[in-house]
């Protein structure tokens, strides 16, 4: 039994103070109301040392609580993608504990879907699984910004692009909040990188921050209306992030209205003063160096705390404000009376971690139609460990202890049974120091040569689950940043002799991100990303590379070809230990590629389909409000069933400032049966036109003619057209 759960036994005290919480369908309003009456009549009866004990951890995973009256302690849990596992103060894993969860497709796999209804199913399932195991708060979606493919926190996070992180988070947020739990939004703000992640100060224009990198945040709070929000390790304009005044006080409580809950990443905080003045209600984390017992009224926001109120330098009321929103997110939480109850690791719940991998790979390449492949190839070499390897143990702190996990060697095996022959070759070693190993390449050509079709797993790991040894192959991982974008373990060499020995070979990626492919690109026919898939990874594998699925994944985020070609080490100074200067400005991505036309390895948006698709008819009609009504007509004129994704760009032609050649401002996803057509009905907001003035520090329109681009990429618009606003 959970400590939450045994709390609900000692709630008779809060009774007598305040009335129970309705069950009845009362207004959101009265519902609201009466919950903060319900809070000031508990802040009123607190000790500022009650007070003190509820905004900071008291586990490794809660915050403290008051027992004398019957508040719990908030009970929080990794990660973005699954529950993590259960553990002690000590951070070693339980056991003989049922913490075996349903592993999703991670957050980059799921915004390659680009299919806002999944990011709810995505997040339902995570809400309910947290719940099930008494979790308050689930510590996801993490949506900062690609701005660097070395980041080792990718895999977890969504997109390079603003628009489209805004809308797949809201639907994530609204899916754990409707099972009773909490989400938590993190990391706030410019979590761009792991290298020296608690150390380098963050500088970036006005404009920057306002167009690229809070528009998720924003979408998160004052549409997913979420609960709860983390501050990022490193510093933003002199200033930690967790602790930052412009940031938290003036922009997420000022301007955004924000009324729940700031906490800090894991040890983020590093001023009792400046945490408390400057918006953070909530310090978590453990001190590493305390264990196996730390004393968690050492924290910044304990003791210290404690100190600076009885010394008159901080206010108590501030304390108040801290313990009002931590009760208002326990109430939101219903952590006061019943919760409805969660399902755990469910036939359900791994329906849903499969439709979302299904939709999520992405077929990169397919000359002369390799793929799919037919009935008649009888003989594949899989080769690669990629091929044969879970991930869900690794990658840090969004590790999950996964109910079961299909790789895709089992997935294709499971998919054909005895109608194929697969011959498995490890191909290479997964060691960060290994190089090309000549005994495995040369069993790997073997079989190549034998087989019809030779499919190679390559690309990224997440490294060993095993804490201690992450440095030696963590590429996908918290804490570390990839050094290059180059194929490690040799696999490039691996690749290039696979396709002499037969050139058709298909290359599957597993990763949370680009990689370089400059040295057999264009001697493939056949390359797919497949990411990090979860538990049903590799069954979507094998039906997409067998035709029982047809790909409709899309890029969330360019592949450059180099890394030298990416405006965040071109343009700016990625790496500082100290100080980084955000020299790319708004030119992030897509809109860097396009304006100075740098040709990608692959475009943001882009993804193949086995039929094809048409665009025509298209109108774009002003409206009196100074909105654009969008509608384009999409034909799937293959012969097979297939979903593609209308995406639209807009562009002004004429402008004071500097603009990207166009920015992402709508899309909708949809699947046609082959002959089948659809119109797609948009409409671009006032914000869709807009840039951040810095001159006025305010959105402008700035009147005149914008064109109109739509298609199924953004190197591949279809259709044109314009409005004049």
């Amino acid at each position: 039994m959970t400590k939450r759960r045994i709390t609900l036994a000692v709630l008779s005290v809060l009774a007598m103070s305040a009335p129970a919480v309705a069950q009845t369908s009362a207004p959101a309003t009265t519902v609201a109301q009466n919950d903060e009456a319900k809070i000031e009549a508990l802040i009123k009866q607190m000790t500022l040392e009650e007070k003190v004990t509820m905004i900071h951890a008291s586990s490794s995973f809660t915050s403290g609580g008051v027992k004398r009256l019957g508040i719990p302690e908030l009970m929080t849990s990794d990660g973005p993608h699954g529950v993590r596992p259960e553990h002690g103060r000590d951070w070693t894993l339980d056991k003989d504990v049922n913490d075996s969860c349903t592993y999703l497709p991670t957050g980059v796999a799921l915004a390659s879907t680009w299919n806002p209804k999944l990011g709810y199913a995505f997040g339902s399932v995570l809400g309910s699984e947290a719940n099930a195991r008494g979790k308050d708060v689930i510590l996801g979606p993490g949506i900062n910004i690609m701005r660097t493919p070395l980041n080792g926190r990718n895999f977890e996070y969504q997109s390079e692009d603003p628009y489209l992180i805004s809308q797949m988070v809201v639907g994530y947020i609204k899916g754990v909040q409707d099972q009773g739990v909490s989400a938590c939004v993190k990391h706030f703000i410019a979590n761009n990188q792991e290298t020296n992640r608690n150390t380098v100060d963050i500088n970036m224009s006005e404009r920057a921050l306002r167009e690229i990198y809070l528009p998720g945040f924003k979408a998160a709070v004052t549409v997913g209306k979420v609960n709860t929000l983390m501050g990022s390790y490193n510093l933003f304009r002199g200033q930690y992030c967790t602790e930052n005044d412009y940031l938290i006080n003036k922009i997420l409580k000022g301007e955004w209205k924000f009324d729940g809950l700031v906490m800090s990443d894991w040890g983020a905080v590093h001023v009792a003063s400046e945490a408390l003045l400057n918006g953070c209600d909530l310090e978590m984390g453990t001190d590493l160096k305390m264990l196996p017992n730390p004393d968690y009224n050492k924290f910044y926001m304990a003791d210290s705390a404690l100190l600076l109120v009885k010394n008159g330098k901080v206010p108590e009321s501030i304390i108040d404000e801290k313990v009002r929103r931590i009760l208002r997110i326990m109430y939101r939480t219903h952590m006061f009376d019943q919760r409805q109850p969660g399902s755990y690791a469910t036939k359900e719940h791994a329906a849903t971690a499969l439709k979302i991998a299904e939709e999520s790979i992405v077929l990169l390449k397919n000359e002369k139609n390799l793929l799919p492949l037919s009935a008649s190839v009888k003989n594949v070499a899989v080769i690669g460990m990629n091929a044969n390897r879970k991930n869900s143990m690794g990658g840090g702190s969004s590790q999950v202890k996964a109910l079961y996990e299909i790789t895709p060697l089992a997935g294709l095996r499971t998919l054909m049974g005895d109608k194929v022959n697969f011959t498995y070759s490890q191909g290479y070693k997964i060691e960060r120091k290994a190089d090309a190993d000549d005994q495995l390449i040369a069993e790997a050509v073997a079989a190549a040569k034998k087989s019809d079709v030779a499919i190679v797993f390559g690309g990224w790991t997440h490294g060993y689950s095993d804490y201690s040894k992450w440095s030696d192959n963590a590429f996908d991982a918290e804490g570390f940043d990839k050094k290059d974008m180059k194929m490690p373990f040799g696999q490039d060499k691996l690749i290039q002799e696979v396709l002499k020995a037969n050139p058709n070979t298909i290359v599957v990626l597993i990763g949370g991100g680009p990689i370089d492919m400059t040295k057999w690109i264009g001697q493939t026919k056949a390359v797919v990303q497949a990411w990090y898939g979860g538990m049903e990874g590799g069954t979507a594998i094998a039906e997409m590379l067998y035709g029982k699925i047809n790909p409709s994944g899309k890029l969330p985020v360019t592949f450059p070809k180099v890394l030298e070609d990416v405006p965040a080490h071109k343009l700016g100074d990625y790496g500082n230990n100290l100080h980084e200067e955000y020299k790319d400005g708004i030119y992030v991505g897509y809109r860097y590629y396009d304006t100075y036309k740098v040709q990608p390895q692959f475009a943001f948006g882009h993804g193949l389909s086995y039929t094809t698709f048409s665009y025509s008819n298209l109108t774009v009609t002003k409206n009196s409000d100074n909105t654009v009504s969008v509608n384009v007509t999409v034909k799937n004129t293959g012969s097979k069933e297939g979903g593609d994704v209308a995406q639209v760009y807009v562009h002004q032609d004429k402008c004071s400032v500097d603009r990207p050649e166009k920015e992402l401002k709508g899309f909708e996803k949809v699947f046609l049966k082959a002959g089948e057509s659809k119109v797609v009905k948009l409409t671009l907001n006032k914000d869709a036109f807009q840039y951040f003035d810095e001159k006025k520090n305010d959105w402008t329109l700035e009147p005149g003619k914008f064109t109109i681009l739509v298609g199924n990429a953004s190197d591949n618009i279809k259709v044109k057209g314009s409005a004049v606003l």
